[in-house]
């Protein structure tokens, strides 16, 4: 019999971040076991869980327990979910060991950074909504059938830095939704299972009886990951 699915939220858990909240509401109606695990908590044993979201609440505590968390996924083709900090962390943990730019980093962790990475948005889209245009061929867009572009709820302050947009453009990362300047807001890796990062919020526009559509499209690959669970790991490069 294939065991119950196992979903790894990897985050420091906050009254402060609006999106903790929402997922005490939401968790519930995941039909998966959820485990909230600290940043600091991020060890090997992550790779026995059957998704990984990566939620929003950066700057962590353990940023290389974040980032852990990220490089497990994407190398053992476990479902990923990266949203605010989730994302802004998929480029770095992909920038620094993928695209070798080692020192790829948050301003937030050092403001002196010698390649900021994740910088302060142009405009804070904090408690913000704002237009989505995904790629037609991309994972993302296959969330929202029929359909070149959507609403979407933000919450973040920091993004990519635009002076790199050309060296993540290097890489099989796939930038896969913009908003109206054509800033990116989405990433997902090809060829993977499921790796998705947003920086929009999709916990924040659901409810318990409307879960959006790409949280339901990340819980379907983790219950799939589960029912393949005991054939081990499966690797994807990069």
């Amino acid at each position: 019999m294939t065991s119950r699915p196992r979903l790894a939220l990897v985050g420091d858990r906050s009254d402060r971040v609006p999106a903790h909240a929402k997922f005490d509401e939401l968790v519930p109606h995941f039909g998966v076991e959820v485990d909230w695990l600290p940043s600091a908590a991020v060890t090997d044993a992550v790779a026995g869980y059957d998704g990984i979201w990566v939620i929003p609440g950066s700057p962590y505590v353990s940023q290389a327990g974040a980032l852990l968390a990220i490089r497990t996924a994407r190398t053992a083709g476990i479902p990923y979910l990266g949203t605010c900090g989730g994302f802004q962390h998929a480029l770095i943990e992909y920038s620094r060991n993928v695209l070798g730019i080692r020192d790829a980093e948050d301003v937030q962790y050092d403001a002196d950074a010698t390649t900021p990475l994740i910088v302060p948005l142009a405009c804070s889209l904090v408690g913000e909504t704002a237009p989505l245009h995904f790629a037609a061929d991309s994972r993302l867009a296959s969330v929202y059938p029929g359909r070149e572009s959507a609403v979407e709820t933000y919450h973040c302050k920091y993004g990519l830095n635009p002076a790199y947009e050309n060296e993540l453009r290097s890489g099989r990362l796939r930038i896969s939704g913009w908003d109206a300047e054509k800033a990116p807001r989405a990433v997902e890796l090809p060829g993977h299972p499921f790796f998705i990062g947003t920086l929009f919020q999709p916990e924040l526009s659901s409810t318990p009886t409307d879960i959006h559509p790409l949280i339901r499209a990340f819980l379907a690959a983790v219950s799939v990951r589960a029912g393949v669970r005991e054939r081990g790991p499966v690797a994807v490069g990069e």
